[in-house]
């Protein structure tokens, strides 16, 4: 059973323990029906699509403007039978094709409006820590008048870890770059110069699904604005290799493995921690960290497809395991080149041998 599964019945029997009892007042409180992903994705996607083609943003402010700030970004729906007005772009040709992922066994289409893909020269990757100032609204929210959003972070002050966050951050965010400085403002502020600067439109499983919020029914596809200032690499266990490449299965998320035997989660040697949080990965008693020591090096290889990326030739013990697609479309590929003593194609700190 895989771990989506389990803490989807832990969130059953605990959600039916609630709904059977009653209050004080004798009122009952009401039970969520849990949809199936599959055929909530495709509701969403339409709903998603729906309000793509239906509103229009103020492009102009945003082209060849570095200094434009999230909060310039002006929403607005398109009445029938009204043309978009010069200056202005339909949100549905600006952000093209949708990007897909999977997420607990289902197909996800997600949208990104990419305003700014930021002037610093690193990108977060799904595993690390962001500094990032944001506003979250339903699809029946004024995305312009802030006190409509059901969440939001005007000031950057405190660090989120991606792994905590909803799934949608973990692909959004790492097709941005961060900010390229700042300048202090003299008065306690500054400014942030060419922060990654996006609006992502998400399907409810890519966000809370079934659990209800405060001003956020169950199953809503959301909107993000947003800006990415900075982020922080973690190597979780302090093993030498980033956390971000000690997730084995390429789907951007961190799990045990389904069962014993099945290698299908981010755990060599079953020992129910994953490899991003586990000092001795293939559990022979060796370290990681010793066992790198001789032999290790990361790299990273740009190409415009997916398919072109995985088709290069890369050095002996050099192997592909990260692929990621950045705000411009391309792809950005990381290589891990690691000793291998027996030569059985397994790095010698994932093989027990």
């Amino acid at each position: 059973m895989k771990l989506e599964k389990i803490s989807l019945l832990i969130f059953c029997v605990a959600l039916c323990m609630f709904s059977c009892g009653n209050d004080d007042d004798g009122t009952t409180d009401v039970e969520i029906v849990i949809r199936d992903r599959n055929e909530q994705q495709v509701i969403d996607n339409n709903s998603l699509i729906e309000f793509l083609e239906t509103h229009y943003y103020n492009s102009d402010v945003f082209e060849n403007n570095a200094n434009a700030s999230i909060s310039d970004l002006v929403i607005l729906p398109l009445a029938t039978g009204e043309t978009v007005p010069n200056g202005y772009t339909l949100l549905k040709d600006a952000v093209g094709v949708s990007r897909k992922t999977t997420f607990a066994d289902t197909d996800y289409e997600f949208y990104v409006l990419v305003l700014n893909e930021g002037g610093g020269d690193f990108k977060p990757s799904f595993a690390d820590n962001i500094l990032t100032t944001y506003q979250g609204y339903t699809l029946d929210d004024n995305l312009n008048d802030i006190t409509d959003a059901f969440d939001s972070k005007t000031t950057p002050d405190t660090y989120f870890g991606l792994i905590d966050l909803i799934p949608a951050w973990r692909r959004v965010f790492p097709m941005f770059n961060v900010a390229n400085g700042y300048v202090d403002n003299g008065d306690g502020t500054v400014n942030f110069n060419n922060p990654g600067m996006g609006v992502m439109f998400i399907p409810s499983g890519l966000a809370y699904f079934q659990e209800a919020r405060t001003d956020l029914p169950s199953y809503s596809p959301l909107i993000f604005k947003f800006e990415l200032i900075h982020a922080i690499e973690l190597d979780h266990d302090g093993d030498g290799i980033p956390s971000y490449l000690e997730e084995l299965s390429g789907n951007q998320e961190f799990n045990i493995n389904s069962e014993a035997g099945v290698f299908d989660g981010d755990d060599t040697d079953e020992n129910s921690i994953p490899n991003y949080f586990d000092t001795d990965d293939d559990g022979d008693g060796v370290s990681t960290a010793t066992e790198i020591s001789e032999l290790f090096e990361i790299k990273k290889y740009n190409e415009p497809t997916k398919a072109a990326l995985e088709a290069l030739t890369f050095a002996a013990n050099e192997k592909l395991v990260h692929i990621v697609e950045l705000a411009n479309g391309t792809f950005t590929g990381t290589t891990i080149t690691a000793a291998d003593t027996d030569g059985d194609g397994i790095f010698d700190y994932l093989d027990a041998d």
